[in-house]
């Protein structure tokens, strides 16, 4: 009984780090119609800002200053809006497959500067000894995961009722006006490519606070943790889930990584030891085919986007 309830601690703690991810994505895809897919990009540099500012100081490598775990999720926000900036300012006058091409190709960049640039990143070692202020409060591992559970659900809670104010207000209509038709927004005094960089900040900051989430809780971080499955994962759980909805956002986070782990999990069980490595690829065909089925039978997703209709509209 306690193995079961430490494991579904486990799960929650990541899928719920994930769905903060998720929501990030759903504010630049569902509302804004932005195709980012460079999401681990994003992930990874809010990760490795956290374990710079947080980690314990280390020899020849950059970093150490052990700030309080608030300073490292805020710290990460930052630099991963930073970097944002920067990418949007680049890249957010491309469309549709373009953007996808062009973010797709930065979140590579940013993989392997992670892989080669030793002094900031620990190169392929990463870097351990990540705090986690759970392990302060608490001893036992399963207690201080409840405790790293509580915080995470109230991250979550923060991020969703912010965006949900987000997206019900002016702005976030302008986003949807913007995703329909852009001419017709920019008819009416909007600046599409400001509310657009706009949106893609939000939702950057809100990968790297779900990258220094996940780094806070392993306690450690390496550049084969964002590698481009991720973005996969990502984007499959937002459309299981539904985009335009953040409850979609939080239940295909939910769907989509415990089919991952319970096929991880039955893979490990089925399959002789030697052909697991191998067979470890049937997790990607499996929420691969979650996808198409989706896609097929769901197109909107579990979820749908709510219905908007001008109170006017029932006048007619």
């Amino acid at each position: 009984m306690i193995g079961v309830l430490s494991y579904l601690i486990f799960f929650l703690i990541l899928a719920l780090t994930f769905g903060i991810a998720v929501m990030g994505l759903n504010l630049q895809w569902g509302f804004t119609g932005l195709f980012n897919a460079g999401v681990a990009g994003f992930l990874a540099v809010g990760g490795y800002t956290h374990a710079i500012l947080t980690g314990p100081a280390r020899d020849a490598v950059f970093g150490g200053f052990e700030l309080p775990f608030i300073v490292g999720l805020l710290g990460a926000m930052v630099a991963a809006g930073v970097v944002a900036i920067i990418v949007g300012l680049v890249t957010l006058r491309l469309r549709d497959e373009y953007l996808a091409v062009a973010t797709f190709g930065i979140a590579v960049s940013i993989q392997l500067v992670a892989v080669n640039w030793e002094y900031m990143t620990g190169g392929t070692l990463g870097l351990i000894g990540i705090p986690n202020p759970s392990k302060v409060l608490a001893d036992g591992p399963l207690r201080q995961n409840a405790i790293y559970l509580a915080l995470v659900v109230g991250v979550t809670l923060l991020a969703y009722i912010g965006l949900q104010r987000i997206v019900q207000s002016p702005w976030g209509r302008v986003l949807k006006a913007i995703r329909e038709d852009e001419v017709a927004a920019s008819s009416l005094g909007k600046n599409p490519t400001r509310v657009r960089l706009e949106a893609f900040t939000l939702g950057c900051s809100l990968m790297g606070l779900s990258g220094a989430l996940y780094v806070g809780f392993i306690g450690f971080v390496g550049a084969t943790d964002f590698l481009p499955i991720i973005t996969f994962q990502i984007w499959t759980m937002l459309i299981v889930g539904g985009s335009g909805n953040m409850k979609g956002a939080i239940l295909g986070a939910m769907i989509v990584w415990g089919v991952w782990t319970g096929s991880g999990f039955a893979i490990s069980k089925v399959v002789a030891p030697e052909w697991q490595a191998q067979s470890g690829a049937l997790q990607a065909v499996l929420i691969g085919l979650i996808l198409v089925l989706t896609l097929l039978m769901r197109p909107k997703g579990m979820i749908g986007e709510d219905v908007t209709v001008s109170r006017h509209a029932t006048d007619l």
